[in-house]
């Protein structure tokens, strides 16, 4: 009896000492698509990543996380604002947060408005910093621009042709002749956070890093390459040839994207393979860099440490070469918690090294779990749960949530649970993998009548609501380069792609006239465009609009079509 009230008490102080210390600091890293290609997780036997490895050990590590959209804007924007894509509309990397969500408090913003100082570096959301939910932000928030000056090949593309507007431009690779510190970038965000670990804070810091590699291009340093020598690399091992024999139409269609059998076609599959394996091994340096600084800082005790990637990247396995698909490797990332013990009384213990959770997670979670463990009031806007429970008891006994991730339209989802996963896309085709024993989802159960009674369960389970998509303003889209007219011939169209529209707007203070430019450099007029208006226009990558004044027919200027949706702004002469 005298132990067990001793050791009460021993509990309560520890409670009250945890209460009346300072709250802990957050140290959240991300990573750029990342997939599980690093060494804990098992995805790759050649990869090289010590400083993930060891945070890993150092921490929990969850084996069964997955993104809540597997493209960067969705899943970013869930994250930092704890909506999912079913309840908000945000499904694709083409819309825009603050369009659709303008009054949510993102994560930054709720530490500040609860004493924190919120500080941060490089791709933490799509393409932009939301200057005003941060302290300080580098490079300056003013600009809006996440990402610090790196080193760029003068001549680009440097190893992959370009197959055609179709393609992304930043789709290519290189081993460049540089340093770290010549290179920039994610040497230039590390400099940034450790610099930032170094200062005696007044305030509880939530400082952010934000990794862009291994994201396109797969420029880094060549001594990132060396360990990976070309003749060494190994096809993905999930790769399995014909294995979309038996998906959906509808799944076939979002993998065969083009962009694996050009790189196949360049003869470039095992020189993607070692590219991407480089960059994997250049950002797992840079994250060793704020590991060792953070560990040698006044706050290697208080700090609560969450690593994780956005969404992982398919290197041919079902034909595709990318992201945007529901399948494992896209969805499927890596996910580490370490908390110091003493410094959340919501975990007083933290997490105990080498932990490992098999339960199936999801991003949309990290909101609530890090106000659970600071101790900060509950954000009324969380459609995930807290992982509290199983940073607790990695067992995941009670755990009884599955991991939802959704596709770029309202219906289309994958479901991850414990051993088996459920995908369902809008057109009502589906997947059924059996994980535990199909861990590259190579045989598809939904077909079968054994599988029955379990895809009746993922059905019942699954979302039953869906946001309609909100389409993104024309002014947030991205702008058409202009030609202006030289007198020379105007290129023909090469139209090498899907349709999606275009909106020419008229800032002249005459009325225009659009003309389509056929593949033998014909120009066919298909409409005017009167003063300060716009018009919608259906077309395809790689077609020609002259722009031509109605009243003259003389040539003022042309628009090649890129690879998406845009705005194609004709604008007012210069003054001479």
């Amino acid at each position: 009896m005298k132990i067990s009230v001793a050791i009460v008490i021993a509990l309560m102080s520890s409670n009250i000492a945890i209460a009346d210390s300072p709250r802990p600091n957050i140290l959240f890293i991300a990573m750029d698509d990342l997939n599980d290609w690093i060494g804990c997780l098992g995805g790759n036997p050649q990869t090289i990543t010590p400083n993930l490895d060891r945070l890993a050990a150092s921490g929990m590590l969850f084996t069964n996380a997955h993104c809540p959209a597997p493209a960067c804007n969705p899943c970013r924007s869930a994250i930092f604002t704890g909506r999912a894509p079913n309840s908000s509309g945000l499904y694709d990397n083409r819309q825009q947060m603050r369009e659709i969500m303008p009054n949510e408090v993102l994560i930054p913003q709720y530490f500040r408005n609860n004493g924190y100082r919120a500080a941060g570096s490089g791709k933490m959301l799509h393409y932009f910093i939301e200057a005003a939910s941060w302290d300080e932000y580098y490079p300056d928030a003013a600009t809006e621009n996440p990402l610090p000056k790196s080193f760029d090949p003068p001549n680009r593309p440097v190893s992959l042709p370009r197959g055609g507007p179709w393609q992304y431009v930043d789709t290519d690779w290189a081993a460049l002749d540089v340093t770290d510190e010549e290179f920039g970038g994610d040497y230039l965000v590390a400099d940034y956070v450790i610099e930032q670990l170094s200062k005696k804070q007044e305030q509880p810091l939530f400082l952010a890093c934000g990794l862009y590699r291994p994201h396109e291009p797969w420029f880094v340093p060549k001594k990132y390459f060396e360990p990976f020598p070309l003749d060494s690399i190994q096809l993905p091992p999930g790769y399995l040839e014909n294995d979309l024999d038996d998906v959906p139409a509808e799944g076939a269609r979002a993998a065969r994207n083009r962009y694996f059998a050009h790189i196949q076609k360049q003869g470039q599959w095992k020189h993607g393979l070692q590219a991407y394996l480089a960059s994997i091994h250049f950002s797992d340096a840079m994250l060793g860099r704020v590991l060792d600084a953070l560990d040698s800082s006044a706050y290697a005790d208080n700090t609560i440490v969450v690593l994780w990637s956005d969404h992982g990247w398919q290197l041919g396995e079902k034909e595709h070469w990318q992201k945007y698909t529901p399948w494992r490797g896209v969805t499927r990332v890596p996910l580490m918690v370490r908390v110091p013990a003493g410094i959340s009384s919501a975990l007083p213990e933290g997490t105990m090294a080498g932990t490992v959770c098999n339960a199936p997670v999801n991003l949309l979670s990290l909101y609530p779990t890090l106000l659970d463990l600071c101790g900060l009031p509950e954000n009324p806007v969380a459609d995930g749960p807290s992982l509290l429970p199983v940073l607790s008891d990695p067992t995941g006994a009670g755990w009884a949530h599955r991991s939802v991730t959704y596709l770029n339209k309202p219906g289309a989802y994958a479901v991850s649970g414990t051993t088996h996963r459920y995908i369902h896309y809008a057109e009502g085709g589906e997947e059924l993998y059996d994980i535990a024993n199909d861990p590259y989802e190579w045989t598809n159960l939904a077909g079968l009548a054994s599988s029955a009674e379990l895809l009746a369960d993922f059905r019942k389970h699954s979302p039953q609501q869906f946001h309609e998509r909100v389409e993104p303003s024309v002014e947030s889209l991205a702008k058409l380069h202009w030609n202006p007219s030289t007198g020379a011939a105007v290129p023909p169209s090469v139209p090498d792609g899907g349709s999606f529209p275009v909106f020419f707007s008229n800032q002249r203070e005459t009325t225009v006239e659009l003309c389509l430019v056929d593949k033998n450099g014909q120009a066919k007029p298909v409409g005017v465009i009167g003063v300060g208006e716009r018009k919608r226009q259906e077309t395809r990558p790689g077609v020609v609009w002259l722009i031509r004044d109605a009243a003259t027919q003389r040539p003022l200027g042309h628009f090649i079509v890129d690879d998406r949706t845009a705005q194609a702004i004709v604008p007012k002469p210069k003054s001479n």
